[in-house]
């Protein structure tokens, strides 16, 4: 007969002030790398490839990572791509996570990886390496991307080929998805490669574009700051290095207030 007020009792209570949400998916890409998906609150607002504050309750205590929103603004669902950090804060309890637990999320997304930080140009680079793809998964789901520019390249770097997997999935998505497929049609290029292991495209993407491979490979002429767009995420390293290969060709970081040539989310890397 008590058996309601026990289970309240033994609740854990979600913090005042922020979402509860429901795992609906969970996807194991390698022992580092995996994607899940939630449910989306009804009230919740973003645009495509900003990020957001999500986290679990370790012990009594709210624990929370800034993650990009790997979904676009258009899904009834929110997707992320994490990597598993053993002993990290969050990331080595959130790689346990199974469809029905409770993820945390902070009402206010934000970030710099939005198409209104950009200047209106023709061709759109997305430079990524490791999870740093998450933003771009959003983006290149989503309308307003093609709308914008006539082509959009997303380059994805990583170690292994079996980290590449989850932008290939992604491409195949958009590829069979009923609106997106005939929209985007050959408009998104997909340029993956890997610095440890054998593979069509070897290599950093900062030396692949100053030797030049890169604009080779894709069959597009070199920077041009009159036509060309960037965005960048992913390690500390190649934020660095890219920026200074994008303004060596004469583009200038904007932001949200300042629109420009090129933007990069500094909030975190990966």
């Amino acid at each position: 007969m008590n058996a309601p007020a026990k289970t309240e009792e033994f609740a854990v209570k979600i913090p005042d002030g922020v979402y509860a949400e429901t795992v609906l998916s969970v996807e194991h890409y390698t022992d580092h790398l995996f994607r899940f998906r939630m449910t989306r609150p009804a009230g919740f607002r973003f645009r495509s490839g900003e990020f957001a504050m999500i986290g679990l309750m370790v012990g009594e205590k709210p624990v929370y990572r800034a993650y990009s929103i790997a979904s676009p603004a258009w899904d009834e669902e929110l997707e992320f791509f994490s990597i598993k950090v053993p002993d990290g804060p969050l990331t080595s309890h959130l790689q346990a996570i199974k469809p029905g637990d409770t993820v945390l999320m902070r009402k206010k997304p934000t970030g710099t990886l939005v198409l209104d930080a950009l200047t209106p140009g023709k061709r759109l680079y997305m430079f990524s390496t490791g999870t740093g793809i998450a933003p771009f998964a959003s983006l290149i789901r989503d309308p307003e991307t093609y709308e914008k520019f006539e082509e959009v390249i997303l380059t994805h770097t990583c170690r292994d080929v079996a980290e590449l997997k989850y932008g290939f999935d992604l491409v195949e998505e958009i590829k069979n998805h009923e609106f997106l497929s005939e929209l985007v049609g050959d408009k998104l290029k997909h340029y993956a490669t890997v610095t440890r292991e054998d593979y069509p495209f070897q290599g950093r993407i900062t030396d692949l574009i100053e030797n030049g491979k890169m604009f080779a490979d894709l069959g597009v002429p070199a920077f041009d700051p009159a036509v060309d767009r960037g965005m960048i995420c992913g390690s500390s390293a190649m934020l660095k290095d890219t920026k200074v290969l994008l303004e060596k060709a004469a583009l200038n970081e904007g932001s949200n207030n300042k629109p420009a040539e090129f933007v990069i989310e500094r909030a975190f890397v990966g």
